[in-house]
């Protein structure tokens, strides 16, 4: 039988205590400590990326793994794991007990890259001349004065990079950021060939060919714009070393 005090109805002038809800601290600690390891494996991942594409680092090149913890101050853990997803890109390689180093394309990869480029660019700036705008030919011949400068005053890394980029920027002018992301993956994986097959193609003679694919672009003329885009391209892969001469042995063993 309920006792007087519990059917007492509560004084309108009084009011409950708030509810409080407990919250674990443990989960946005092990958030915050997610996001900066994935932060950290990035930051590697893009500064191998960035070294393979301005061709600091040669096909071959062994990756260490305590070495890179050290150089980024990170664990192993996550050097692995960032070994692991540049090797998903082609550009490192990872071999059982012996580590991971550099990729080295054979020539069929390059052959292979080389044809995927001439699809997807010639494709891409077809559907851009019919639509550039005259901001977005502005922002090229902007990019084409940073290409000059940086070819003038020998930043062999600086043009190696703008050089790269070009084709990344045409991409994004057509506002797909998935093409332009298989464009830039493409163009270092271009740059690991060229550092491998010692490409004779000049730097200057790439300027040249990106200056006359804009003026095609401007003048929204899309089969000069596709016909210059390809001929860039097999220039730079017919500058590769991808036959090499095999040497007469009886000439090169030849006693002086």
């Amino acid at each position: 039988m309920p006792t007087p005090s519990s059917r007492r109805p509560s004084s309108p002038g009084r009011s409950r205590p708030a509810l409080r809800v407990v919250r674990s601290a443990a989960a946005p600690r092990a958030t915050r400590d997610d996001a900066a390891a994935s932060t950290a494996t990035q930051r590697i991942v893009e500064s191998i990326t960035a070294a393979i594409a301005e061709r600091r680092l040669m096909p071959g090149t062994k990756l260490a793994e305590q070495k890179l913890a050290d150089i980024f101050r990170v664990s192993r853990t996550l050097v692995r794991q960032a070994l692991n997803q540049l090797s998903r890109d082609r550009l490192v390689h990872l071999q059982p007990s012996r580590g991971a180093s550099v990729a080295a394309p054979s020539v069929a990869e390059a052959r292979q890259v080389f044809e995927a480029r001439q699809l997807i660019e010639g494709a891409m700036v077809r559907q851009l001349a019919r639509a550039i705008t005259t901001a977005q030919i502005a922002e090229l011949r902007m990019h084409l004065n940073a290409e000059r400068a940086a070819i003038g005053r020998v930043d062999i890394s600086g043009r190696t990079r703008l050089l790269a980029d070009f084709h990344v920027v045409l991409a994004r002018m057509l506002g797909n950021e998935v093409l332009a992301q298989l464009l830039s993956d493409l163009l270092t994986r271009s740059s690991l060939i060229a550092l491998m097959y010692q490409s004779t193609h000049s730097a200057e003679a790439s300027f040249e060919e990106h200056v006359a694919i804009v003026d095609a672009l401007e003048r929204h003329d899309a089969r000069d714009a596709v016909r210059l885009t390809q001929r860039h391209l097999h220039s730079v892969e017919h500058n590769l070393r991808l036959d090499p001469r095999r040497p007469d042995l009886a000439l090169v063993l030849k006693n002086p």
